[in-house]
This record gives C-alpha cells, structure tokens and sequence, in this order.
C-alpha cells in the first residue's frame, strides 16, 4: 500500500479517495456486478448464492444459526428464505424439539444448483486480477480487519 493514500492531515480525512471504507465499498460493488452475472446463469442471487452455501456447508440450521452466519437479521432473511423455498432449493420446517425455531435445509434440488456452482469461485478469483497467494492474504486481512471491528463494535 501506498502510505501517501493515508490520511495525514486533517483536510486529507474527508478525501473520499483515501477512505479506506471508499475503497471497500467500491470493491464490493464491483464484485457484486461480477457474482450478479456468474450467478444469472444459475437463476440465483448472491444472498441466496450465499445462503445456500451456507446450509450446504452446515447442514441442516435454525433460522436464527443462519442468520447469525450470513449477518442478516430475520426480517430479512426470512423473505430469502420464502423465496428459496418457493423455488424449490430449501425446506424449512418447525423444529421438533422446540416447536418456536424453524430449520432450514437443502432440498435435493438446492443440492445439485450447490454443486453446478462449483466453478464460480474461480471465476471471479480470476476475474480479480490477483494471484491466489494475494487472495489468500486478502482474506486474511479482511477477516482480521472483521474479527477487529466486531471486537471493538
């Protein structure tokens, strides 16, 4: 990193260009229209991308395990969920043994759609220009970068 892209003064820290959640933002956004694409083809969204993902890797979860995993509150994930259900890619099902939590798993269909998506990481690794030891590092500092905000939030 160029240390000149930090703030220094106190007009440097409103420059947009040197704010590093700027930098943030826009790299999300522009990973967003890359996922937008790639997941077209699967007839998916990325929060469902994400959501499916996640109960793949998890098997089986209460609605609320979920949410806490993909950082969505209920009010949202709820209507995901609806949507996936409706589309025939999770069951959700009052839980047996408290009846107040729902649970959320893949169908057979969520299945498969989980597995044809097995190429997208790469794509979009490649389509970022970056080695895969600077993802890994990326990552990395990214998940630092959240592990220390959460600490101190």
């Amino acid at each position: 990193m160029n240390p000149s892209n930090f703030p220094s003064t106190p007009s440097e820290d409103l420059s947009l260009e040197r704010q590093i959640c700027y930098a943030m933002h826009t790299t999300v956004r522009a990973f967003d229209g890359v996922y937008r694409e790639l997941l077209a083809e699967h007839g998916l969204s990325y929060p469902r991308y994400i959501a499916l993902m996640t109960v793949g890797e998890h098997g089986p979860l209460t609605v609320g395990a979920l949410g806490e995993l993909m950082r969505l509150d209920s009010g949202t994930l709820s209507p995901l969920l609806k949507r996936m259900e409706a589309a025939g890619l999770v069951e959700r099902a009052r839980d047996p043994e408290d009846e107040r939590r729902v649970v959320v798993s893949l169908t057979t269909a969520g299945t498969e759609r989980l597995s044809a998506l097995g190429d997208v990481p790469r794509r979009v690794a490649e389509r970022s220009g970056l080695s895969r030891e600077q993802l890994v590092d990326l990552h990395r500092t990214l998940r630092h970068i959240s592990e220390s905000l959460d600490a101190h939030g």
